[in-house]
Parts: structure tokens; C-alpha cells; sequence
């Protein structure tokens, strides 16, 4: 498969950026998007220029760190998978392809397609976690939970921090990363101690990093990678007008 790649260039946080045409011969259909950059980076390096930046890791939909903008859509046109699992047989051959960085105030552009997330690191420092003693870990059934309770606090935990939430969003929001996060704790009684400080802790912080307000266009739910529902946002409101009631 052939195809024309239009990606964004910017060397730092400080200068202006802009697309650059290249052309990928001979990738084949079970080929991710990552590994067809890396064959494009292979044919850069070779020409003496400096490669594209792009952040990855795991590269099996865990870790979140490789999160693009592809053909105008936060990981691309499949829902349910991070970039690093989208395949290229999901394209035509021949076509046109056009990768940016995430687009959001609070993630200002590192270099190329890499971007600065480390306001959502932020955000969980701010309240994300629960304060206990640490040791040996508690038998299962020491505290009852309820079924639903649990898979419900599980779904939520199951977000990645990936910010497609933000690049998806017109106002740029960050209420599903942080509804997620603050739901599976408040679903959990070991997180009721300090619902009240945590939710008003990370929607401050959430503020702080200069992200907007929901847009309620849904637009969030339908590019996560994991899906998360937009269920949590109602709770994270609920939440947060509890504790201003409390």
C-alpha cells in the first residue's frame, strides 16, 4: 500500500509549525501507523534530515502516550483503539493521510506531534488517589462492594489518560479524564473519605491548566479509546454539588 502523508513539523513550543508532503511505498495492510512512521522516519534519517517526533510506547493501547490527530479525528477513524492500534488497512491505498498533534491550549506542542500532557499528571496530583496506609494487600472480600458498583468503578478506571477526550472537544474539556478518575474512586468506599476534597481538588486544578468547560456534544465519548462514558460526567456534577452542599 502506498500512500501521501501530510504531518505536522514544529521544532519547539516556540517557533510556528507546519504540514510537510511525504510519500510511503510498500506498507503492508496489517502495518500500524506507528510502524509506518518508523519506516517513514528510516527513509528521513537516511537523507541526513532530522525524523518526525512522535510519543509511543506500549504500543498495544494501554499506556496512551501515542495519541494523534488523524484525518481531523483523535486516533484516527476506528472507534475504541488508540492510535498505535490503528491499522492501515483501515485506508484506501493511495490515500491522502494528515497527522497532527493534539490541538489544546493545556497541551502546548513539544516538537512535531509530540505534545505536552503533564497538566493531566496535574490534575491527579491535585486528588486523584485515595490516602491509605500501604502493606499487605487486604483479602477480597474484607469490604463488600457491589457487583455493579464495582464493574461500573472498573469501566471508569479503565481510561488511559490519553487526552482524546480534550481533542476532541471544541472547548477543549477535560471533564471525562477527570470525571473518570474521580468516579472510580467515589463509587468505592474507600474513596468516601475524601470525596469531598478530591472533587473540588481536581476540578480547581482541572481550571487552573486553563481547560474549558463541557461542550455536550458528546464528542469525548465517541473518540475514547476505552470508551468511557459520558454517565461519569453527570456524576462527576453530582459530586462536585455534593460537596458544595456538605
Amino acid at each position: 500500500m502506498n500512500f501521501t502523508l501530510e504531518v505536522w513539523r514544529q521544532k519547539s513550543r516556540a517557533e510556528k509549525g507546519h504540514f510537510v508532503t511525504y510519500t510511503v511505498n510498500n506498507i503492508t495492510a496489517d502495518a500500524s501507523i506507528l510502524e509506518m512512521l518508523d519506516i517513514l522516519n528510516q527513509d528521513i534519517v537516511k537523507k541526513g534530515e532530522d525524523p518526525i517526533a512522535f510519543d509511543h510506547d506500549c504500543r498495544e493501547g494501554i499506556c496512551g502516550s501515542c495519541g494523534l490527530v488523524v484525518n481531523g479525528r483523535a486516533h484516527g477513524p476506528h472507534q475504541g483503539v488508540a492510535t498505535c492500534e490503528l491499522r492501515m488497512r483501515v485506508f484506501r491505498d493511495g490515500e491522502r493521510i494528515v497527522l497532527e498533534p493534539w490541538r489544546a491550549k493545556p497541551f502546548p506542542v513539544i516538537k512535531d506531534l509530540v505534545v505536552d500532557r503533564t497538566a493531566m499528571d496535574r490534575i491527579m496530583q491535585a486528588g486523584g488517589f485515595v490516602s491509605v496506609k500501604t502493606g499487605g494487600a487486604p483479602d477480597a472480600n474484607a469490604i463488600p462492594i457491589p457487583k455493579a458498583a464495582a464493574e461500573e468503578a472498573m469501566d471508569a478506571a479503565a481510561c488511559i489518560g490519553c487526552g482524546a477526550c480534550v481533542a476532541a472537544c471544541k472547548n477543549a474539556s477535560a471533564m471525562l479524564f477527570v470525571s473518570a478518575k474521580v468516579s472510580q474512586l467515589a463509587l468505592l468506599p474507600q474513596g468516601h473519605a475524601e470525596r469531598k476534597a478530591r472533587v473540588e481538588a481536581m476540578i480547581a486544578q482541572m481550571d487552573a491548566e486553563g481547560f474549558g468547560g463541557c461542550s455536550n456534544t458528546y464528542a469525548c465519548e465517541a473518540e475514547c479509546p476505552k470508551q468511557i462514558s459520558v454517565a461519569h460526567i453527570a456524576r462527576l456534577n453530582r459530586e462536585y454539588l455534593r460537596a458544595q452542599v456538605v
